[in-house]
């Protein structure tokens, strides 16, 4: 059984969380740990039509991100890694400076420094010197920085398609594969060809 930490902020773009547990739900050998931000719980209400609860049911486990006790803050509980989705400023900004002062942050912190994946959806835009600081110092330590940028090669249809792909490119990086990614193979006749995995 491979655990995934999924961890939901309270930037823009509670969605990316939410598919992202999901499509580990399908996953048969995953176990998800959920942690919301205070902030994040706020989002979800203003972003999506999910209450709070159902977001909480999709997790195997949920944790709390005041409990710097929980499981998931030692390195010793072995994970296959996390996924902050969406990653705001603020959490960018902790892990930086490993200001482990929440459970999000102290499980990012433990990503890294046991060598695990670590991704991070970070959403904010336009960027100013200060957040490329942050992220090249997370980057320097073993983290990836994925912005959810559109991949339009996949000729989406829809704000959901664009969702599902970022979203299982963003598993892809924690080596789990889902069909929601349209993956590239190649140009024929000036036209992109993709194919579902």
């Amino acid at each position: 059984m491979r655990r995934i930490i999924v961890a939901l902020t309270g930037a823009s773009g509670a969605v990316y969380g939410i598919r992202a547990l999901e499509l580990l739900r399908e996953v048969p050998d995953v176990e998800t740990h959920l942690v919301l931000t205070k902030a994040a719980r706020a989002t979800i209400g203003y972003e999506t039509d999910r209450s709070v609860a159902d977001v909480r049911a999709l997790a195997d486990v949920v944790h709390s991100d005041g409990d710097l006790g929980a499981p998931i803050s030692s390195g010793s509980f072995r994970t296959a890694g996390m996924l902050v989705a969406p990653c705001s400023v603020k959490t960018l900004s902790g892990i930086a400076a490993s200001y482990d002062e929440s459970l999000v942050v102290r499980a990012a912190d433990v990503a890294l420094k046991e060598r695990r994946r670590l991704v991070l959806l970070f959403r904010e835009t336009p960027l100013h010197a200060g957040h490329l600081r942050l992220m090249s110092e997370v980057t320097a330590s073993g983290a990836i920085v994925m912005p959810p940028v559109p991949a339009f090669y996949a000729h989406p249809h829809s704000v959901a398609d664009i969702v599902e792909h970022t979203t299982g490119r963003a598993l892809d990086l924690l080596d789990v594969d889902t069909d929601a990614v349209a993956r590239w193979t190649g140009e024929r006749d000036g036209r992109a060809v993709v194919h579902r995995s």
